[in-house]
């Protein structure tokens, strides 16, 4: 069965062709999830919230483009909106210089490092930092979204670099100093 045909039985609210929707885009919906929230169990949490959310929407996708872009979008939207009512956008004024550069050596760092240390970011400034960087949206797009200025959304994004680039420093300091002894 394509995909199209179990869209058309999953607007028809059936079970089975839910399910297969499901493994089919689970993985990579999770990785989506993943990059958004703050650690393992809560991008499962969201990925199941995200899924129970397509499939309530799943009658306004208009077989209008990709559906897997529509799913995902779907699955951010409702993980911002999770944050927003949490109030972490709150207006904090900071000093930031310019993006910092990071010279990374290719097979200094692994994903698991990468995921981990961007998880750790705080939650304005990781959500901000994927859908600029990751996701390729602009300040403009990501001030609607989240309900920020323009201002907020690049501010974010510095410091969300400043503190990554802090941590791949130090990340490779100790990795220097631990083959030193």
């Amino acid at each position: 069965m394509g995909l199209e045909q179990i869209i058309y039985n999953c607007q028809k609210k059936d079970t089975a062709a839910q399910e297969q929707l499901y493994r089919l885009l689970a993985p990579k919906l999770f990785g989506v999830s993943l990059k958004y929230s703050r650690n393992y169990t809560e991008a499962e949490d969201n990925l199941q919230d995200g899924f129970i959310l397509i499939f309530e929407k799943i009658n306004k996708f208009e077989f209008k483009g990709s559906f897997e872009g529509w799913a995902k979008r779907v699955l951010i939207n409702h993980i911002l909106q999770k944050y927003r009512t949490e109030g972490i956008f709150e207006i904090i004024h900071e000093n930031i210089p310019d993006s910092p550069d990071v010279e990374i050596e290719e097979d200094s760092l692994t994903m698991d490092f990468l995921v981990s240390i961007i998880q750790q970011l705080p939650d304005r400034y990781r959500l901000v930092f994927n859908l600029y960087v990751v996701d390729d949206y602009s300040h403009k797009e990501i001030a609607e979204m989240l309900k920020i200025t323009v201002g907020t959304s690049k501010s974010n994004l510095a410091r969300a670099r400043m503190i990554l680039k802090d941590k791949i420093e130090s990340h490779h300091a100790n990795k220097k100093f631990s083959s030193i002894k």
